[in-house]
Order: structure tokens, then C-alpha cells, then sequence
């Protein structure tokens, strides 16, 4: 359930996947998001870096916005293989995903390294979507609470207005295992998250969008989508099919 004045947002990873034909994809996702629709949600696109330039040119005009799945903390240098902010505010992009666990996990990125990208998007005027989240081991331990405030503690900046910000909270142990928490267990988690910003922001805290996602698909989105403090999904592979990913964002509708 969205909170109170939060336009809701559902966001699509699409990770290391799709080519030049993809962008047939991304046009029926935009054929799709029709005017009743763009009222009630906002959708938000991640293909890979390589795409970001077409899919930005093809995004003009459709109210799908276009993000980055990663940034280097610097604005430019000897950084090879890596993406500034910037040359993704370039493309056309308006949100990057930063912290996603497979960064964190892939790629040894601390707290401290996620919170340096988060500023450098800020830095490039994008808006960072700050991943937070437990692993199994951790759930079963009774410590996913104690480990979401960690993490949120060290990578988020330390100021926020609120629309600058949005956070996604995926328990690793659901993300591409079609394992989902319970409605119960995801509420629980959401609603310490907001604690979290509203005791480190104030008032602006209540206006951070929270995404729930680890196996989103029309069949759950439902249920999740539904609960409290849930504003929305950040959603993997089943943003890679037009379908699917609409009929997430239909629960809004």
C-alpha cells in the first residue's frame, strides 16, 4: 500500500540482458503505459549501459523514465570498464540503481562505496534507488532488521529532501530464486525502514518511495504491493517481457 501522497514507482532491472532488439520491448512497455496508467504510477526502466543511449532517445515524450544500474563514484578518470553519473544523466537517464546485492556481493562493494555512488548521483542530478537487504543466513538468524539498519546507516547520504532518494529493499535470498518473504515479513521490514528515514530525515523521511522487490511478478504483485509502506516494485526478470512488467505496474490501474 503506498503511502499517503507517494506516487508509486515501479522500476525494472534488466541486469546483464538484452541486445538492439530489445528495444522492441521497451516499445511495447511504453505502447502500454497508457495516459490512465501514467496517472497513477510512474514506471522506470534499467537496461544495461549499452542500451541507455537508445532506450533514452526512444523514452522522449512516453513518461517512462530511464536509469543506470551502477555508477562510479567519481565524475570521470582512469576507471576502466565503469560509468559515471554523468555519462548516464548524458544518455538520458534519471534515476541508477546503486548497492543492488549482486554489486555488493559481485563486486565486494561496502556500505561506504554505495553511499559515495549514491552522492555521486545526486552530484550528476540523478536519483539514486539505495539497495538494502538480508541474506537467508541472516533471516534465519533474526538479525534482517539489525542488518537493513546497517546497511541503511552506511550507505545512505546524510541529507534527503525526499524525492531525491529511493530506497529498495530485496532480501537476497528471494532476488531470481522465486522465493517471496511473506506480506508480513515484508511489512515488518518496511516499516523499520521508514522508521529509519523519519528518525534520520524528519518530515522528508515520510516522503522516501520504499520498493519491495526479489521475485516480483504479476502473479504476487498483488499481495505485495499491498502492504504497508510499499510504494512500489524494483522488479528483475520479469521486466525483461512487456507483459509482465505492465501487469505489475496494473495492480495501480
Amino acid at each position: 500500500m503506498t503511502s499517503a501522497r507517494l506516487r508509486p514507482l515501479v522500476a525494472g532491472n534488466w541486469k546483464m540482458n538484452g541486445n538492439k532488439m530489445s528495444a522492441r520491448v521497451f516499445a511495447a512497455i511504453i505502447q502500454g503505459y497508457d495516459s490512465a496508467l501514467r496517472a497513477k504510477v510512474e514506471l522506470l526502466v534499467c537496461p544495461p549501459a549499452t542500451l541507455a543511449v537508445t532506450f533514452g532517445v526512444v523514452a522522449v515524450g512516453s513518461g517512462v523514465a530511464i536509469g543506470g544500474q551502477d555508477c562510479h563514484a567519481a565524475a570521470s578518470g582512469a576507471h576502466t570498464g565503469d560509468v559515471a553519473a554523468e555519462q548516464l544523466a548524458d544518455a538520458g537517464a534519471t534515476y541508477v540503481i546503486v548497492g543492488h546485492s549482486e554489486r555488493r556481493a559481485d563486486h565486494g562493494e561496502t556500505d561506504a562505496i554505495v553511499q559515495a555512488k549514491a552522492l555521486a548521483a545526486r552530484r550528476a542530478l540523478l536519483t539514486p534507488v539505495v539497495c538494502v537487504g538480508e541474506t537467508r543466513a541472516e533471516r534465519e538468524s533474526g538479525n534482517a532488521l539489525d542488518v537493513v539498519r546497517t546497511q541503511l546507516a552506511g550507505s545512505l547520504p546524510e541529507t534527503a529532501d525526499g524525492g531525491d532518494l529511493v530506497v529498495a529493499y530485496e532480501p537476497v535470498w528471494a532476488i531470481g530464486t522465486g522465493l517471496t518473504p511473506t506480506p508480513s515479513q515484508v511489512g515488518e521490514v518496511h516499516a523499520a525502514i521508514r522508521a529509519f528515514l523519519v528518525d534520520r530525515y524528519g518530515d522528508a523521511g515520510k516522503a522516501i518511495r520504499i520498493l519491495y522487490g526479489g521475485s516480483v511478478k504479476p502473479g504476487n504483485a498483488f499481495d505485495l504491493l499491498s502492504v504497508s509502506d510499499v510504494d512500489g516494485a524494483l522488479v528483475g526478470g520479469a521486466s525483461l517481457e512487456a507483459t509482465d512488467f505492465l501487469g505489475i505496474a496494473e495492480y495501480y490501474r
